[in-house]
């Protein structure tokens, strides 16, 4: 390897996927996991709004770069709003500090931009945000979360959970699995044609998106559904540690449309049923129904940058589900 020798800049092929989860593993400290590949998988090929985009930068046949930007869609009204979400990167230790991760970046966005995709989001956390800023992302705001304890002797739990969740779900036989309930696909349609219009820029769902954003058993979701079924409301959550305390992350809460009572239903159940101190979801204003309240000044960092748009969308309307690392 040349320390300032030329790389070449490309898009990856499937013939690079064992190198690039090589320089994963070596780049990033990722353990020796057959989940971790399956998770890969799962992510970058098997996506329903389909296969993520890569890019590498390459030192002859060593990969020394790698960046990915998983596919998403969005609903704006009725219209469709394609998008890429910024997930992995990994740059060599040998080729540190010479810029590969920014000109992945910048090259996948040149080419994303004839490709009709309108922007591009992301969470990145406070080592990583100012590097996103300079390549032009544009910080939209802190997405309000809510929580709730699931008993008042736990509250404390909360305060001290202040560091980021585990990637690996902690086992739970709580409500049922998510793929025993999206088999009711009827129930599932017409609990999703159901619901009221979203409020702004919303992950656009069909019952083949639920099964595979969390149907896999890589992330161990869990559901519960109304006492009406499906088609009257579903909630779906996972349980992972964070620090020292046990969290139910309510990721996606289904309900028809000005189903407040039902939404409460649902949140108090997961609480009740999850063996977990608190349940953690993301949601407007003060109150959200089943007892969450707002935690001021707690939120992951949304940001955005255009592609084929001419400025960010100001109106969102996402979920824990939505923006969720793993």
């Amino acid at each position: 390897m040349s320390e300032r020798g030329a790389l070449e800049y490309r898009r990856a092929t499937d013939d690079d996927r064992d190198a690039i989860l090589d320089l994963l593993r070596v780049a990033l400290g990722r353990e020796v996991d057959d989940r971790y590949e399956a998770l890969f998988s799962w992510k970058h090929l098997e996506n329903v709004f389909g296969p993520s985009p890569a890019w590498i930068a390459c030192d002859g046949d060593r990969i020394a770069g790698f960046r990915t930007l998983m596919r998403w869609e969005f609903l704006d009204g009725d219209t469709v709003v394609r998008a890429v979400r910024a997930v992995d990167t990994a740059t060599h230790p040998d080729y540190q500090g010479r810029g590969i991760f920014t000109r992945l970046t910048l090259h996948a966005i040149e080419e994303l931009a004839t490709e009709g995709v309108a922007f591009v989001f992301n969470t990145p956390n406070d080592q990583s945000r100012p590097g996103y800023l300079k390549m032009g992302w544009q910080v939209v705001g802190q997405l309000p979360t809510v929580v709730r304890p699931t008993r008042w002797t736990r509250v404390a739990r909360i305060a001290k959970a202040r560091v980021p969740a585990q990637r690996w779900s902690t086992p739970s036989t709580a409500g049922r699995s998510v793929p025993e309930m999206l088999a009711n696909t009827d129930g599932i349609s017409t609990l999703l044609a159901r619901r009221a219009p979203s409020r702004g820029l919303a992950t656009r769902l069909s019952p083949e998106f639920l099964h595979w954003r969390f149907g896999t058993p890589l992330l161990g979701y869990r559901a519960i559904a109304a006492p009406g079924g499906v088609a009257d409301g579903l909630a779906i959550f996972r349980i992972r540690q964070r620090g020292s305390a046990r969290e139910a992350a309510l990721v996606s809460l289904l309900t028809p449309a000005g189903d407040r009572r039902t939404a409460a239903r649902l949140v108090r159940a997961v609480a009740r049923n999850a063996d977990a101190d608190y349940v953690l979801a993301l949601g407007g204003g003060m109150w959200w129904p089943g007892g969450l309240a707002r935690l001021p000044r707690v939120g992951p960092i949304f940001t955005c940058r255009t592609v084929a748009t001419s400025a960010v969308p100001l109106r969102w309307d996402l979920t824990l589900g939505d923006i969720e690392l793993f």
